[in-house]
């Protein structure tokens, strides 16, 4: 199949649509607890430090997911047949899926779907040096919610396999996690797989250094979407009276990002003025930790069957793959 040279991205927008940003700052801000959706994070800033997170020696994550893949991507794909039409969830800087796409038998489309238009260029271009007999079929969306794949992907007649990787699906709600997956195996359809990463239970000390390393890199991360709220809804945060905190909620078995207020204050957001009592945090993610029978439980109720996974040494992290009944 001969390269999209004109890529055209689907739902082209030059920069992400400031109302939606500002009725999730205000439904999250002006209520306690105070509480805003990780998505946010991913401005084009939030996506660079987010892609320097991934290198830290504390974010054990990525270089353990990755180990997985370099080391079973044969197995993962194996039965998947010629042909195949790889759709990916969250896919950022897709660092990971060319050790999918390498392993498949000549995949004939990659459609990544992401919030973040400025990733999905970047990562394109790449791909289409890389793949160039590959069709691409980037789709700007909030994969969270309702998407719909591009029309022009019904007349690929090749198997459907979805690819989630990088433990994304731990900063859902149980029960969100659970509805997701219902969609998921609805747009992919009957018979279709799905590869997917999940970080596992491990000891406390291990998972907050992943989410409060050394050289602040995660504090900034976190930082940066009030930097948004400023640069974007005209808000006037001071970031030097908020401060990056990571939490183990052993209850939920989750790790917890917070910024909390280190004074006193009022802050103006989009006509509103918004107090913070010393001490007050807006909760900015939830990261959910499984256990191999919880993940599978999960994966069952949402209609998946589970046949075959992967875990890394000392269980550190695990990949799925998953099959949508026929």
């Amino acid at each position: 199949m001969a390269a999209n040279m004109d890529l055209e991205l689907l739902e082209l927008a030059d920069t992400v649509e400031l109302s939606p940003l500002a009725e999730a700052a205000l439904e999250g801000l002006t209520k306690r607890p105070r509480q805003m959706s990780p998505k946010w994070f991913y401005d084009e800033r939030g996506s660079q430090l987010f892609e320097q997170i991934t290198d830290l020696p504390e974010y054990y994550l990525t270089r353990t997911e990755i180990a997985l893949y370099e080391d079973h991507a044969l197995d993962m794909v194996d039965g998947i047949g010629a042909g195949a039409v790889v759709v990916e969830f969250g896919s950022g800087s897709s660092r990971k899926t060319p050790l999918l796409l390498d392993a498949l038998d000549r995949p004939a489309v990659y459609a990544p779907i992401d919030i973040s238009l400025s990733a999905l260029r970047e990562a394109c271009d790449r791909l289409m040096d890389r793949y160039p007999r590959l069709s691409l079929m980037p789709l700007q969306a909030d994969f969270t919610g309702g998407v719909e794949l591009p029309h022009t992907l019904d007349s690929e007649a090749g198997p459907r396999l979805g690819f989630f990787p990088g433990s994304t699906l731990g900063n859902f709600h149980p029960a969100q996690a659970q509805i997701f997956l219902q969609r998921v195996l609805k747009l992919l359809g009957p018979g279709a797989s799905l590869l997917i990463g999940v970080d596992t239970v491990k000891d406390v000390g291990t998972l907050l250094r992943a989410y409060d390393d050394a050289a602040g890199v995660t504090a900034a991360f976190n930082l940066n979407l009030l930097s948004r709220l400023n640069n974007e809804l005209d808000a006037d945060f001071d970031l030097l009276s908020f401060a990056h905190e990571a939490r183990w909620n052993a209850e939920l078995s989750r790790i917890e990002m917070h910024l909390v207020s280190t004074r006193r204050q009022e802050v103006q957001l989009c006509g509103e003025r918004i107090p913070f009592l010393n001490g007050e945090s807006i909760h900015t993610e939830c990261s959910y930790k499984y256990a191999p029978a919880a993940a599978q439980a999960l994966f069952e109720r949402a209609g998946w069957v589970l046949e075959r996974s992967w875990l890394a040494p000392e269980d550190a992290f695990a990949v799925y793959r998953l099959r949508a009944p026929a």
